[in-house]
């Protein structure tokens, strides 16, 4: 997947929102709260991704090649892949989906209501 195929699956997601901060950096929210970051370099090559990772998958995840506990974020339990193709697409769009529906859960029942993703 490239960064605008995983950008693309993101904003399709209830909710999820794209912001641009600590310079060309890809934040993705859901109400209010990051599920996943894709950063860029000064020079809009791609910089790795983060995302949130239920327990169990952190645990998985960090022992592949190339990913890592993603920094300031691990103990948050966020990994970190330094390229999209770490893994195959049909895995990284289920964790991708999967972390914004463990963000989504945390929010407030009234706000996952008015953001259509009320259990």
């Amino acid at each position: 997947m490239t960064p605008a195929d995983i950008e693309k699956l993101l904003l399709a997601l209830p909710g999820a929102t794209l912001s641009i901060q600590w310079g060309n950096d890809r934040v993705f929210k859901v109400g209010g709260k990051m599920f996943a970051v894709i950063g860029f370099h000064n020079d809009k090559s791609f910089g790795g991704m983060s995302f949130k990772a239920s327990s169990e998958s952190f645990r998985i995840l960090t022992e592949l090649p190339g990913i890592k506990p993603a920094p300031y974020l691990a103990r948050a339990e966020w990994v970190y892949l330094d390229k999209p193709t770490r893994l195959p697409a049909k895995d990284l769009k289920a964790y991708l989906t999967r972390a914004h529906a463990i963000v989504a859960s945390g929010l407030p029942k009234k706000t996952q209501k008015q953001l259509g993703i009320a259990p």
